[in-house]
């Protein structure tokens, strides 16, 4: 292991620590009401383990947690983007510290990538609070949407399937340094970026397997200091945030070290048809709202 490398293994320990001081003291001073947050224990522990376990893989903590927790009415929509956020830091520490060991990547364009969405996620949340749940939704059913056609366009051969390189230069790299940028801001709207930035991997020339250490590698350092924020304003879920610290752990430690064989391909078409439905439900909900206030 290089030196580089220990160093950005050490600074995710770091900037995680952090993260997690600060969302331990606010979930002290905060008890009474996280105890009166929904949610069953048993659920959360369960839903947490099954949602990292399938994020190990690439398959979207945010878009399977969208779906989950609307459907059983366990955060308000003005507190999801920031639930998204603040429940995943912690397993995808976890994931980052794994890969970014194991899988060989250009430190250069591991860097790059990794400042790029650390300053669109720093950005991003002093804009998001002031969305209103209209707003956020249209953002989330956008993503959905975006998230399907990228895994069906991936299994129909519609996009690049990545080459053999595990660095970039020049333009390429100036390219992914500005999409990671915009995943980073993207991120605070409760769109991840899992499935973004494994097409731009893909379409820049890439080693496919290049993508796990850069998403994870950049989402370990940007979602913390976003998710810093949301727990300053308080706009996100506390029980689910840590329900997701403890046992999403679980998942996360199966996936990365018992079945890194499995094949997810059966799995990915699945949830490309919730993420679907899901998206296209919500868009034409808030198209059906929309016009009934403005018929009103």
């Amino acid at each position: 292991m290089n030196t580089v490398t220990t160093i950005i293994l050490t600074l995710i320990v770091i900037v995680n620590g952090i993260f997690a001081i600060k969302f331990l003291k606010d979930l002290n001073k905060n008890k009474q009401a996280m105890r009166k947050e929904p949610g069953s224990n048993l659920f959360l522990a369960i839903s947490s383990s099954i949602i990292f376990f399938f994020s190990t893989f690439g398959i979207s903590d945010f878009a399977i947690s969208t779906i989950l927790y609307r459907k059983k009415k366990l955060v308000e929509d003005t507190k999801l983007p920031g639930t998204l956020n603040t429940q995943c830091v912690i397993p995808v520490a976890v994931m980052a510290l794994a890969f970014i060991s194991v899988i060989k990547v250009d430190m250069t364009t591991l860097v790059v990538c990794i400042v790029a969405q650390i300053i669109g996620a720093y950005i991003g949340p002093r804009f998001v609070v002031k969305l209103s749940a209209t707003v956020i939704r249209r953002f989330i059913g956008t993503g959905l949407v975006i998230a399907t056609v990228l895994i069906l366009a991936g299994k129909f051969n519609l996009i690049p399937s990545g080459g053999t390189a595990t660095g970039l230069s020049g333009g390429k790299l100036i390219f992914a340094a500005i999409c990671l940028f915009i995943f980073g801001a993207l991120n605070n709207i409760g769109i991840g970026s899992y499935a973004l930035t494994m097409v731009t991997i893909y379409a820049l020339g890439m080693n496919p397997a290049v993508a796990f250490p850069i998403m994870m590698g950049a989402a370990t350092f940007s979602v913390p200091i976003g998710s810093m924020e949301f727990i300053k304003f308080g706009q996100y879920s506390r029980k689910i945030t840590l329900f997701t610290s403890t046992f999403g752990l679980i998942g996360v430690l199966i996936g990365v070290y018992l079945v890194k064989g499995l094949d997810v391909s059966m799995l990915q078409w699945v949830v490309a048809a919730i993420l679907l439905y899901s998206g296209v439900s919500m868009l034409v909900n808030e198209y059906k709202s929309a016009k009934g206030i403005q018929a009103a």
